[in-house]
């Protein structure tokens, strides 16, 4: 590993928001669950959460398109869950509040939202959108304004949109440079997994070959 990737690496750290995160419930098109992978590695969110509680979904479905996500699940933690009390118990452990998108409730404007404090933006499946049983533990509703006639975005669309906003945000109040919500030792833990990680991928890409 040269000086260099590890400079990368500390780079991307010091910018990582490890109080901003992604909630996906039963998003079944893995190459959406991809694409919002890559957009959370862009705007440094740490890790995000994969809620299945529908029978014909389970974690063997969630084999990611390596094409589409570049890469990124290898630096943006999954937290898969099936049960929704275990997930959201979860997540208000470590975050102070739930953001959800859902047409049938009176929602906030996306862009009145404060996406600088500790937050979780959850998102439903294609299909369905946000089951009730996730909606009981959101703290508001929003929706991302639209004028057209289809008032719809694809999923991972909507989510980059969304996040891209919070990086707005973040970014004026200065959270990728000096007022970066990781903590120095935060900062050398996740340094020293991104290590682990980047050795494990050598050793597996030298084994290839010698095969």
């Amino acid at each position: 590993m040269t000086q260099e990737r590890i400079e990368k690496f500390k780079k991307a750290i010091k910018r990582r928001q490890n109080n901003l995160t992604v909630i996906l419930e039963n998003v079944h098109d893995h190459h959406n669950i991809s694409a919002v992978l890559r957009t959370c590695d862009s705007v440094g969110v740490k890790e995000i959460f994969v809620l299945y509680t529908q029978a014909n979904l389970n974690e063997e479905h969630l084999k990611l398109n390596k094409r589409v996500s570049s890469g990124a699940r290898r630096w943006v933690d999954v937290n898969f869950y099936s049960d929704v009390v275990a997930c959201f118990e979860h997540v208000k452990s470590k975050y102070d509040k739930i953001y959800s998108t859902h047409l049938e409730e009176t929602p906030t404007s996306l862009y009145s939202l404060d996406l600088t404090q500790s937050v979780a933006l959850l998102f439903g499946n294609e299909h369905v959108g946000v089951s009730a049983a996730s909606l009981a533990y959101s703290d508001g509703n929003f929706v991302i304004p639209q004028m057209g006639l289809v008032q719809s975005l694809n999923i991972s669309v909507a989510c980059a949109v969304t996040l891209y906003e919070a990086f707005r945000q973040r970014d004026i109040k200065k959270m990728y440079e000096e007022h970066a919500p990781m903590s120095a030792a935060q900062q050398q833990e996740l340094l020293n997994t991104f290590l682990d990680r980047q050795l494990h991928r050598e050793k597996g890409n030298i084994a290839k070959k010698i095969k």
